[in-house]
């Protein structure tokens, strides 16, 4: 009888927690309601994933073996069947047990840890440059290696819609509050190096498809970098609270194709020298 009560209860608390891990992780991905990271578009945003779905598993395992142990202790050795409290102070083996095992678990969980981190902050060998300045409440984007750059704003019809009394409803703007004026574009297969700084107050610039943020902090450079495998149009916010219009600074990294890249850097570098002309002709 004791065994069956033992088995019972064991299945009851299993049952419980894999119903309960399967509403947190399973149920939200079928209803489109995604709590879990986002897997990303770049190595590092794969490897932090990786990293976050293994300690993650770890910690509910954990959490299964302590829960059946304890409910089923306390089921099976209650008061009310005769059941008393051990006496004792002291174990030797239960100590090592316990401090054994905890650190077998964190130095199998630092390992992938410190190589993602190595490898996150790792940034030679890129092969381009991107300067990244945060304003109040925008982003200058200088290109290094082809003297290319601009300011990047809020777009005009989220700007209109936001304002008070502007008879504008902003569900009938797209991507509302999440458009730029002039997007970061980026090619796709390419190592890109950033540093990233500020000129007035502490910003932080975060898409999470890239798998990274960096603080934008004035008087100091951060670097941080970035090889993303997929073409496509990738949104991020300042993570910083920096003002009164902190949530009206929104990024857009779009990732083309080598030659689209290569095309888009030779209209840009085509109109700066329109622009040059037009100044020296006035």
């Amino acid at each position: 009888m004791k065994k069956e009560n033992t088995i019972i209860v064991a299945l009851a608390v299993l049952a419980a927690i894999i119903a309960a891990t399967w509403l947190i992780l399973v149920a939200p991905g079928l209803t489109g309601n995604e709590v879990n990271m986002t897997r990303g578009v770049t190595q590092q945003s794969v490897d932090h994933f990786d990293l976050h779905m293994i300690v993650l598993w770890i910690c509910v395992v954990i959490g299964i073996g302590v829960f059946t142990v304890m409910f089923t202790s306390i089921f099976l050795h209650r008061k009310s069947k005769g059941h008393e409290a051990a006496k004792f102070n002291h174990s030797t083996k239960a100590e090592i047990i316990w401090t054994i095992i905890p650190v077998l678990i964190l130095v199998f969980m630092a390992v992938p840890a410190t190589t993602a981190l190595v490898r996150m902050e790792d940034s030679s060998g890129a092969e381009m440059t991107v300067k990244i300045t945060g304003f109040q409440w925008r982003w200058k984007y200088e290109y290094l290696d082809q003297d290319i750059s601009f300011i990047s704003s809020l777009d005009q019809a989220s700007n209109a819609a936001r304002q008070l009394n502007s008879g504008v409803v902003p569900d009938s703007v797209e991507d509302y509050l999440l458009n730029v004026d002039k997007p970061l574009v980026l090619p796709v297969g390419r190592k890109i190096k950033f540093l990233i700084t500020a000129d007035d107050v502490i910003h932080s610039w975060w898409v999470p498809a890239l798998g990274w943020k960096r603080d934008a902090i004035p008087g100091f450079v951060n670097e941080a970098w970035t090889n993303i495998e997929e073409p496509g149009t990738y949104r991020g916010q300042c993570a910083e609270l920096c003002g009164k219009d902190h949530g009206f600074m929104p990024i857009v990294v779009i990732a083309l194709a080598e030659d689209e890249f290569e095309a888009w850097v030779s209209e840009q570098l085509a109109k700066t020298s329109q622009n040059d002309q037009q100044v020296t002709l006035r």
